[in-house]
């Protein structure tokens, strides 16, 4: 038996003379519940919101984008590129051109981005969820439609359900240098807008339009800017990435979904570590209130350090006494308090009974994410504040016997 552990065993559960001594540790134990419930339960808040915005950005950002690594545009009807895709490991291969231009819906005027896509563009997942008017069309009966972003709406108060008034889009016509008449050195076309998506500023600027009237506006006939590839669920996408990327050689940038949002993966992660470590402060000084608790066990047993001492225990056993029984209070209140944060996230997961301020188009509660990798954060992070504050309080104990023996 590991004499050190029953003996703390029996001084945390057992009455102590001095009746503060039980109270002080039941706060302590509280300190630590608490705190390692709300680091559980707050960063489950925040994988939940990365979730949320990673879902959003995911259904305009591809797994896998390639775009050419000089130049602006690339012709995708090289071989490799009908190899690419036929590869069975793909399930969504979307050619892209995309350029700057001038818009303008009656009188106003503004600078977008149009974006002319593929066919295979639709068949992406959570399209809909997008949309807050309209429709999600791009081409229907032969006639080509567009699908604005929210700001571009704005900006233009573009009436979608009006079925005159219609969308003009001017780009730099190709080789036009100082013409007589200025509007002879634009391509303008005209398109209705069927739909108005939102996602985040950085697409809201954009305008959806079929690959077809794209062409015709850029003056382009083959070239594209970037193909964006959905890959099935059990293919890797850091293994095809590295795979692509030798087969397409330095002419080609091969970029995954961090890398196309490196500044907003950045951002998420910045602030749920900027949260982890404010909470645990807040964590340390709750355990830090251990060290009182031990201070005055020690104290109230001196008269147990003393006949421990005189029947052989030596002064490493009592400090370990004290040492064990600062990790249990600490360890306790660590998994009690990560159980109740779990007990919660699934509750919210399931029932949603805490909702947010303002209804969303996407979600209407707090959404939760559960990573095992944060509750072994939790953990390692008490368990190392407890060794440090438990030690420190375990120290007493070898002095306050140093002090009896010097009294006798």
């Amino acid at each position: 038996m590991n004499t050190p552990y029953f003996i703390a065993k029996r001084y945390l559960f057992s009455k102590k003379s001095i009746h503060a001594i039980n109270f002080i540790s039941g706060i302590s134990m509280l300190g630590v519940f608490v705190g390692s419930a709300a680091l559980i339960i707050i960063l489950s808040v925040f994988n939940g919101f990365e979730n949320v915005v990673l879902s959003m950005y995911n259904t305009f950002t591809p797994e896998i984008k390639i775009e050419p690594a000089q130049g602006k545009s690339f012709d995708p009807r090289k071989a490799v590129f009908t190899t690419l895709k036929k590869d069975p490991r793909i399930i969504n291969y979307t050619e892209v051109l995309q350029e700057k231009a001038l818009l303008r819906y009656g009188k106003r005027q503004h600078i977008a981005t149009v974006k002319g896509v593929s066919e295979d563009f639709l068949k992406r997942k959570q399209l809909d969820s997008t949309l807050t008017d309209g429709a999600f069309t791009l081409q229907k009966d032969g006639i080509n439609y567009a699908v604005v972003g929210s700001l571009v709406q704005l900006y233009l108060s573009v009436n979608i359900h009006d079925d005159f008034q219609r969308l003009d889009i001017y780009t730099p016509r190709k080789g036009a240098v100082n013409a007589i008449n200025p509007a002879d050195e634009f391509t303008v076309k005209s398109i209705h807008p069927m739909g108005v998506f939102q996602i985040q500023q950085q697409f809201d600027e954009t305008v959806l339009v079929s690959l077809e009237f794209a062409r015709q506006l850029l003056e382009e006939k083959n070239n594209i800017s970037s193909i964006e590839i959905y890959l099935k669920t059990d293919v890797s996408a850091e293994a095809f990435q590295k795979e692509i990327a030798k087969a397409l050689g330095s002419q080609y940038v091969v970029k995954n979904r961090i890398q196309q949002n490196e500044l907003l993966y950045k951002i998420l992660n910045s602030e749920k570590w900027a949260i982890f470590v404010i909470l645990t402060f807040v964590l340390i000084i709750a355990v830090f209130n251990i060290v009182g608790s031990l201070t005055m066990l020690v104290i109230d047993k001196k008269k147990d350090i003393v006949i421990l001492n005189s029947i052989g225990a030596g002064t490493s056993l009592i400090q370990k006494i004290f040492f064990f029984e600062g990790m249990m209070i600490s360890l306790i209140g660590c998994i009690s308090g990560m159980a109740a944060g779990l007990a919660f996230c699934l509750a919210q997961q399931h029932f949603g009974f805490i909702k947010m301020s303002e209804k969303s188009f996407i979600t209407d509660a707090y959404p939760i994410g559960l990573q095992a990798t944060d509750f072994i954060l939790v953990f390692l992070t008490v368990t190392t504040i407890s060794i440090i504050t438990s030690g420190i309080s375990s120290r007493l104990s070898i002095k306050t016997l140093s002090q009896m023996k010097e009294q006798l």
